[in-house]
Order: structure tokens, then C-alpha cells, then sequence
């Protein structure tokens, strides 16, 4: 199980999910939980795209197998119904892997935490520096009359 926003599509995503993938071994099923939008707002900020069509694309990545909203109140519900056998952390993830290991232990969750590591880096490779670069960007506002 990998979880994460999935705001703005980058390669960071894609590594992410090729590793969580592999890290399950050959014939590993790979199942993704997308935060819900208001996990986004009170953990990071806005969402740029919303968690439906969020979920839409994640499911097209070719790694995924099956995608899923999180709970909006309860982070481990979905957990304790899928049963993961590892649950993968991205690089940029800011968990504290014992804690979160002890929340799980503590809940009757039995699972292998596994943190992704060697992020490929990039000059766009989060969705806040793409936002902070369209931002940044000037734009004729012709381009903008066939949206």
C-alpha cells in the first residue's frame, strides 16, 4: 500500500509508485490511497486538483492495481480493511516510522513499514515547486480564451 496527495502529476509520483511496487516483490498487487481533500487543506494546503479526479489518474498509472479516497477522520480505517502486507512511505513523506509502526502494532494492524528512498530530483520534482514556477510565470492572457 502506498499513500499520498497526488496533486499535480510529476515523476516523483511515478518513482514512488515503481518502488512501492517492486518492493512487494514480482508478484506484488500495488494499492494506492489518495488523501481526501480536506486531509490536504489541514496538512499541507489547497488541493489543485480535487480528490476525484485525483483518484482518476492514479488509477491510470501503470504501477497501480487499485486505487482508493482515504477516510477523512480515520487514516488507518482503510488499512484495517485492505490489510496490507507493507505499507510503502515516500522520500518527502514526513512520518515518523516508529510512531507510525506503533500506531499500526497498537491497533491490531500487523504490517511492514517500508520508507521509499532515492527520489529522483529534478527542477519540477514536487507540486509545490511547479506551483511556485506557474506562479512565477507571465502568461498572454489569449492563451487562456479556448480553456
Amino acid at each position: 500500500m502506498a499513500t499520498g496527495t497526488f496533486d499535480i502529476i510529476h515523476p516523483g509520483h511515478g518513482y514512488y509508485l515503481e518502488e512501492s511496487k517492486k518492493v512487494g516483490g514480482k508478484d506484488s498487487k500495488l494499492v494506492v490511497v489518495v488523501a481526501r481533500d480536506s486531509t490536504v487543506r489541514s496538512k499541507k494546503r489547497v488541493p489543485v486538483v480535487d480528490e476525484k479526479q485525483r483518484l482518476e489518474v492514479v488509477k491510470m498509472i501503470k504501477f497501480v492495481n487499485e486505487a482508493y479516497l482515504g477516510n477523512e477522520n480515520d487514516m488507518f480505517k482503510i488499512v484495517k480493511e485492505i490489510k496490507p502486507d507493507i505499507i510503502t512511505i515516500g522520500s518527502d513523506q514526513n512520518y515518523d516510522i516508529t510512531n507510525l509502526k506503533k500506531e499500526l502494532t497498537d491497533r491490531g494492524i500487523h504490517t511492514e513499514v517500508v520508507k521509499i528512498e532515492g527520489y529522483k530530483k529534478g527542477q519540477l520534482d514536487s507540486t509545490c515547486k511547479i506551483i511556485k514556477k506557474i506562479k512565477g510565470m507571465e502568461f498572454d492572457e489569449n492563451i487562456f480564451k479556448e480553456c
